[in-house]
């Protein structure tokens, strides 16, 4: 299975996220989407301790006065602005990406915008001192009923030698993210509770 194209994404279950945190938020996302069988309003959206991930996430609205939408960065965490090497607030994600980034990051926001669906990738990039490091990005969508009009972005980096150098690690050289995994949460659509008996809130959450 090609991964690592640069169109079309594959069909995902909540499985592929190993992150404990990413997997909180979906799960969250999943118990609202099986009210109504669509994305929930993002007022609904209420995870326990997301304020210990402010640095992991970025929030987004979308302008659908124009064609495509405009995705606009409400805020960025530090971590968004380390790997992109300034703050982005108040811009447009296209502007902020840049004519080098933009082509290969939009279409994942596209993507969750006309699907609806949360979508997950995990990109390599390489930091400044050469080093590989997985990109992990996790988007939910939310809507007030109509068409998608917040994104949740949840981001996370990895690297198995350990330390690397985040900043400006989405812009540290001149060859572009190599996407490893594009795919669309489309499968497996229902939240799976927790162990009984599990007292950690940080405990990982399983899905059948």
């Amino acid at each position: 299975m090609d991964t690592g194209r640069q169109s079309g994404f594959d069909s995902g279950t909540p499985s592929a996220i190993k992150s404990i945190k990413q997997r909180d938020f979906l799960n969250t996302w999943l118990r609202l989407y099986a009210r109504d069988q669509q994305a929930p309003k993002f007022s609904d959206f209420q995870p326990e301790r997301m304020a210990d991930e402010t640095a992991d996430l970025v929030f987004y609205t979308v302008d659908h006065a124009s064609n495509p939408p405009r995705i606009i960065i409400n805020s960025d965490g530090t971590r968004m602005s380390n790997a992109y090497g300034k703050t982005g607030k108040g811009q447009n994600l296209d502007d902020y990406l840049g004519p080098k980034l933009a082509p290969v990051v939009l279409p994942i926001y596209h993507e969750c915008i006309t699907r609806k669906l949360p979508v997950f990738t995990i990109s390599r990039v390489v930091d400044s001192h050469g080093r590989p490091v997985d990109y992990e990005r996790l988007l939910l969508p939310f809507s007030d009923g109509g068409k998608v009009d917040r994104i949740l972005a949840s981001l996370k980096t990895i690297s198995e030698e350990g330390s690397f150098e985040i900043r400006n690690l989405m812009r540290s050289n001149d060859a572009l993210p190599v996407y490893r995994l594009r795919s669309v949460i489309d499968r497996d659509l229902f939240h799976s509770r927790p162990i009984r008996g599990s007292s950690s809130s940080d405990d990982a959450i399983e899905f059948n």
